[in-house]
């Protein structure tokens, strides 16, 4: 990317705020009414009139509609919720009433438990003090984007958002974004937990963030993620070793007895939330893996899977049933849209 930036461009930029909501050129911070606009009083528009939104319960709030070509380059989130998953964002492509990106904020950024702030640095997602989503997957479209923030709790919820873009030609071999969340809780005895499947198409797998959520003691990573590839059916083309392992790190992130959080440009152990002897009673693990400069290509369709194994007596494995939360990112040819249905608030909930 630093070998690119000095070269010049047709590319016109362009940012989608509460201070300009449609992105237009020179109309940024005329805002006369809005969330700051007592605050402003003494001083009028032009001074922080309108930098957030009021989302309503259970309403969606349109973040973004653009006209194409271009390509997201850049979205910024923060919300004053005190609940977790109280937020879903969705993006739609080229005017489909179905979205190929729809997962809770927080799982969105790879920070499922949000309220409890984790510094996340990587290439792709940044979490920074003190709950501030930032996305830098790139996302071209050719003619038109959209994107929704739907509250789905039953009190308001204020939310500040900058979507940073540019207006340029795509090329024709440019793939759509897509992300997609998924949670089992529990993951039923002796079944493996489904990341992706049913996606039909010519594309790379390039993402996954995971929120892992033990019922047992002991360890629990002995499980090993699939990628079948263009056909593939029993056996996988792809075979991970270890949970631990297709994260990147080893013998269970364990240093001296103790787990040890990491954060890398392509991978990491951002969060490990540990029991507090009282409430908190259980183990979660917030893990990302980015496929940015070893993407998985498939050419007709991709499924994932990943093993839920932990340890039994005999030294056996022991087949676990977790509370196993994802999102799985990728890019395809065509916008997919035939995503499972959401489950409900509740189900969502992180407690």
């Amino acid at each position: 990317m630093l070998d690119n930036i000095s070269r010049l461009s047709n590319a016109v930029s362009r940012s989608i705020s509460a201070e300009n909501y449609k992105g237009e050129k020179g109309k940024a911070g005329m805002s006369a009414t809005g969330t700051g606009q007592n605050c402003a009083r003494d001083l009028g528009i032009g001074w922080k009139v309108s930098p957030s939104v009021n989302i309503k319960a259970h309403t969606t709030f349109e973040v973004a509609d653009i006209d194409g070509p271009g390509a997201i380059k850049h979205i910024w989130m923060t919300d004053s919720a005190s609940m977790n998953r109280a937020m879903i964002i969705r993006i739609y492509w080229e005017g489909n009433d179905k979205p190929s990106v729809e997962a809770p904020l927080g799982d969105f950024f790879a920070s499922a438990d949000c309220q409890q702030f984790s510094q996340l640095s990587s290439l792709a997602v940044c979490v920074n003090p003190r709950r501030a989503f930032n996305c830098y997957w790139t996302m071209p479209f050719k003619k038109h984007c959209r994107i929704t923030v739907e509250n789905i709790r039953d009190m308001d919820i204020t939310l500040y958002y900058q979507v940073d873009y540019v207006l340029t030609e795509v090329p024709d071999d440019s793939a759509y974004f897509h992300a997609q969340f998924r949670r089992t809780n529990p993951l039923p005895y002796k079944e493996v937990y489904t990341l992706l499947d049913n996606v039909c198409g010519k594309g790379q797998y390039v993402g996954t963030y995971m929120f892992w959520g033990v019922n047992n003691n002991g360890w629990w990573g002995e499980g090993e993620i699939k990628f079948y590839l263009d056909g593939d059916k029993e056996f996988p083309t792809i075979c991970g070793t270890g949970t631990e392992d297709y994260f990147c790190g080893s013998y269970d992130f364990d240093v001296d007895g103790h787990y040890v959080e990491f954060n890398t440009p392509y991978c990491g152990l951002s969060k490990v939330m540990r029991p507090d002897g009282l409430y908190k009673s259980q183990q979660r693990f917030s893990l990302y893996r980015w496929h940015i400069t070893d993407p998985i290509y498939f050419s007709e369709d991709i499924k994932v899977t990943i093993q839920a194994l932990g340890w039994r007596s005999g030294g056996r494995y022991l087949p676990l049933q977790d509370d196993i939360s994802s999102v799985a990112y990728w890019y395809l040819d065509t916008p997919y849209t035939n995503f499972p249905e959401l489950p409900d608030s509740d189900y969502l909930e992180l407690v």
